[in-house]
């Protein structure tokens, strides 16, 4: 792991992370209890006393107030002025907080997370804790899919860590109609919409901030080479205007059995029956390949009555098809 520190490159070693870890560990300790002794550190870090001294000054060094207390009882404890009250967070917030990382331990895994976790968790006061823990049970986020991609997970943790260095990545990217392409991206977000990750990065092929989905990356890999973080640029997410300005809306004729699907597209309020087992919906529709795609996914459940141009290609795209099959 490396990180740029006056503009310059340094690597840390596993020895340090190590002792980073142990640090911050000491110091959740000493902000949840009123007073622990150096041996008592040392067992439970598995290093000797002297260590645990050295990372005490440490602490110190970095402007948390430790005290060291002598004589029988004492230990080290953090400056009560420097404490947070754990009544500041009431039980709402610890409870939306762990629910929220607990949505994203699902997806994303690597010891932050499981450090957020306890952290957070140390807020907990033992009186309220069954009234919390209720609270988190009431509602589950997962956000990882039933199937899928089974190189997403590693391809997220290759582009976190080329986040945290400032690393290049490189990959092939199969784009619209399957063009395939080399790309090298300076990677500045990853970004999780509509059930699908995605890397916003600078593109040095295309000079300019691009959206990659990560489903259609192959052979991702982090490069030797660093980059200087440029001035970043959001990506544009939110399309609601935009479609309403696109969007047109057409008459389908479906059958009963694939109204769960067609519920994905739209509002029940589009809907009125047409029979026993049929209903006529108002469907919105943009004319592109991704629209007439999912009107085809429903096959032969589905017929569209109006406009008539989009019907007559419909018919065109069911006849292209049928001809696949003809030999």
């Amino acid at each position: 792991m490396a990180t740029i520190y006056n503009g310059k490159k340094k690597f840390w070693k596993a020895d340090d992370l190590m002792k980073v870890d142990r640090l911050v560990s000491i110091i959740m300790i000493l902000l949840d209890k009123k007073r622990i002794g150096a041996q008592e550190l040392a067992d439970l870090f598995e290093v000797s006393p002297r260590t645990i001294y050295r990372d005490i000054d440490a602490i110190n060094m970095a402007g948390i107030p430790v005290c060291s207390i002598p004589g029988v009882g004492g230990g080290f404890e953090i400056m009560q002025e420097y404490k947070m009250d754990k009544k500041v967070f009431s039980a709402d917030d610890l409870s939306a907080l762990l629910m929220g990382l607990s949505s994203l331990s699902n997806i994303v895994r690597g010891d932050e997370l499981v450090h957020a976790l306890a952290k957070v968790r140390s807020f907990i006061p033992a009186d309220r804790a069954k009234e919390i823990e209720l609270k988190v049970n009431q509602i589950c986020i997962d956000l990882s899919p039933w199937t899928g991609n089974s190189r997403i997970q590693p391809y997220l943790e290759i582009i976190k860590s080329a986040l945290q260095e400032n690393r290049l990545l490189s990959f092939e990217y199969i784009a619209h109609h399957g063009n395939k392409t080399a790309r090298t991206v300076e990677p500045y977000q990853i970004v999780l919409k509509s059930s699908h990750w995605y890397l916003q990065g600078y593109c040095q092929k295309r000079y300019d901030f691009r959206l990659f989905r990560l489903s259609r990356m192959a052979d991702l890999q982090m490069q030797e080479k660093a980059f200087v973080p440029r001035d970043y640029q959001k990506p544009v997410l939110d399309f609601a205007e935009m479609l309403e300005t696109m969007q047109t809306k057409i008459k389908i004729r479906i059958h009963q059995s694939v109204m769960d699907r067609v519920l994905d597209y739209c509002s029940y309020e589009d809907f009125s029956p047409d029979g026993d087992d049929h209903y006529l919906v108002s469907f919105p529709f943009i004319e592109n390949e991704y629209h007439y795609d999912i009107l085809l996914s429903f096959g032969d459940k589905c017929e569209c009555l109006e406009p008539l141009h989009i019907r007559t290609e419909m018919k065109r795209r069911i006849h292209d098809i049928a001809s696949l099959y003809e030999n």
